[in-house]
C-alpha cells in the first residue's frame, strides 16, 4: 500500500505539479487514514468500504477536529481514490455519497496593530539568531508571503536597491516592496549576519537555520510561537496570521482589492474579498458596541 500512496505522491508533485504545501496536506491525510484503517479495521486502502470511510471520518469528528479539517481529509480521500480509480488500482470509488456538515466558517484570527509592534518587537538584536528572526518577522509582515514561499526565497530573490523581494508562487512571480523598516532588518542580515550562518558558499537559500541549512517550516513556526510568548500575546498565532494582517491592515488603510490581490498572490479575487468582509464585520461590531441606539 506504502507503493500506491508513494505513486499518488508522485502523480501530485510530478504531473499535477501541486505546491509542497498541497502535497504534504494530502499525503498526511491519507497517510493517517491508512493507518487508522490497518489498526482499526484490518482493512488495505483498495478494499475499503463507504462505510470505513463514513466511520473514519465520524472518527475524527469524535477526536475533537474541527468541520472544516475533517471536509479537508473527504477531498484528500475523493482525490485520491479519484486517482486509483484514473490509474486502473480499482474499478470505482468508495468515496460516494458521503457529505460533511461544516459547521459556520470562522473567520481567520488577525493581530491589531499594536500587537504586530510588539511582536516584531520582540527579537532581540544582540546575535545572530536575533537579528535573523528580526528579518524574517519583518519580511512576512511587510510583504503577506506565505511561509513555504518565506523559506522558499532564496538570495537571488532580494533587491535590496529596488527594496522589493521577487517571490515565485504555485503559478507566477511576483515583485513585492518592503516598507523601510522591514528593509533595514533584512539589508543588515543579509550584509552582517547570513555569511556567519552558512556553513558552504554555495548555499542559496536566503534564510537558514543554526545549522546553515535552509529554515523549515517547523522551524519558523517554532520562531513565531516563541516570540508571541515573549509578546505575551494571547491570541494563537500562525504564519498564516501575518498573512492575514497583512492584507486586512492594508485594506483598512485605504488599498484597492485588486492591489492587495496581486500583492497576495491570490489567482481569484474571491479569495480576497474574505478580507472585505472581515473588515465589515469589524465594523459592525464596533457599532454595536459603541452607538448608543444599537
Amino acid at each position: 500500500m506504502l507503493d500506491l500512496i508513494c505513486a499518488y505522491e508522485n502523480y501530485l508533485s510530478k504531473v499535477k505539479q501541486a505546491s509542497s504545501n498541497t502535497v504534504a496536506s494530502y499525503l498526511r491525510d491519507i497517510r493517517q487514514y491508512a493507518e487508522w484503517l490497518r489498526a482499526s479495521e484490518d482493512v488495505a486502502v483498495v478494499d475499503a468500504t463507504q462505510l470505513n470511510i463514513s466511520q473514519y471520518l465520524a472518527h475524527l469528528e469524535a477526536d475533537g477536529r474541527s468541520g472544516a479539517t475533517v471536509s479537508r481529509n473527504l477531498a484528500s480521500l475523493k482525490n485520491f481514490y479519484a486517482y486509483l480509480v484514473s490509474f486502473g488500482f480499482l474499478e470505482k470509488t468508495p468515496v460516494t455519497d458521503i457529505h460533511i456538515d461544516r459547521g459556520e466558517k470562522k473567520l481567520p484570527q488577525i493581530l491589531t496593530g499594536r500587537e504586530i509592534e510588539l511582536l516584531l518587537a520582540q527579537p532581540a538584536c544582540v546575535d545572530a539568531k536575533g537579528y535573523r528572526d528580526k528579518a524574517m518577522l519583518e519580511v512576512m509582515y511587510a510583504t503577506g508571503i506565505r511561509v513555504s514561499e518565506l523559506i522558499e526565497l532564496d538570495v537571488d530573490d532580494v533587491n535590496l536597491d529596488l527594496g522589493i523581494i521577487k517571490c515565485t508562487g504555485a503559478k507566477k512571480t511576483r515583485a513585492i516592496p518592503l516598507y523601510p523598516g522591514a528593509l533595514r532588518a533584512l539589508t543588515v542580515y543579509l550584509r552582517d549576519i547570513r555569511d556567519t550562518l552558512i556553513q558552504s558558499g554555495d548555499e542559496k537559500a536566503l534564510f537558514v537555520n543554526i545549522n546553515g541549512a535552509r529554515m523549515s517550516r517547523q522551524g519558523f513556526w517554532k520562531i513565531l510561537k516563541h516570540y508571541q510568548a515573549t509578546a505575551h500575546i494571547e491570541k494563537d498565532i500562525t504564519p498564516h496570521t501575518l498573512r492575514h494582517s497583512f492584507a486586512v491592515h492594508l485594506l483598512e488603510n485605504g488599498a484597492d482589492l485588486g492591489s492587495v490581490q496581486e500583492l497576495m498572490g491570490h489567482s481569484d479575487i474571491s479569495s480576497t474579498q474574505m478580507y472585505t468582509h472581515m473588515i465589515n464585520q469589524k465594523l459592525k461590531s464596533v457599532y454595536e458596541k459603541c452607538h448608543p441606539k444599537a
